[in-house]
């Protein structure tokens, strides 16, 4: 994961932005995400990117690709399992729900929303006209409800980690630290 580390930063200084001192790297083809601090990764964490095939194209539920950051956080202090609908805590843990509703991927512990940094690329539209928008997606690093399935694509584009690994990310990073989503 450190080419894909040094892939990051010279996308963020070819769109002339700072690269942050921390950083995330997800690799689709790996189920796995790394975070960085000043280069050096800290830890690695298996996860889940879409079923579909990696797409940056509004309502194509395929996990984008690019330079992106994290644009809000929601959900400190939730308990692990706790159900999140539009970015608000339900206060029902997934195990609660009824047996239909625990079946789908479920947005659950905390919400790292991503905007993307490249225009035309996974922010605003692309040459085509379309939308090429992660923010807008609605885009997120949670919690899943099916942990059981993590390191497999299984999500509708988001990436998908366990309850208790996207508590200690979250709170190891903070808004406008970058995200490197790759094949």
């Amino acid at each position: 994961m450190k080419k894909s580390f040094e892939r990051a930063k010279e996308k963020c200084l070819a769109l002339g932005c700072k690269p942050s001192t921390r950083l995330i790297v997800v690799s689709i083809a790996r189920q796995l995400l790394g975070f960085y601090r000043d280069g050096a990764l800290v830890k690695s964490y298996v996860v889940s990117t879409s079923l579909r095939p990696p797409s940056n194209v509004q309502d194509s539920l395929g996990t984008p690709r690019g330079l992106h950051e994290i644009a809000e956080k929601h959900g400190a202090g939730s308990p692990p399992g706790i159900v999140f609908k539009t970015r608000i805590n339900t206060g029902r843990h997934f195990s609660e729900l009824d047996a239909d509703e625990q079946t789908k991927n479920l947005i659950t512990t905390r919400i790292l929303w991503l905007r993307g940094l490249e225009p035309g690329v996974n922010a605003g539209t692309n040459a085509a006209g379309e939308s090429v928008d992660t923010y807008s997606r609605y885009v997120y690093l949670h919690g899943t409800n099916h942990e059981e399935k993590l390191g497999a694509p299984a999500s509708s584009g988001c990436v998908q980690m366990g309850n208790l690994d996207i508590i200690e990310l979250f709170e190891a990073v903070r808004p406008h630290d970058q995200v490197w989503i790759e094949d």
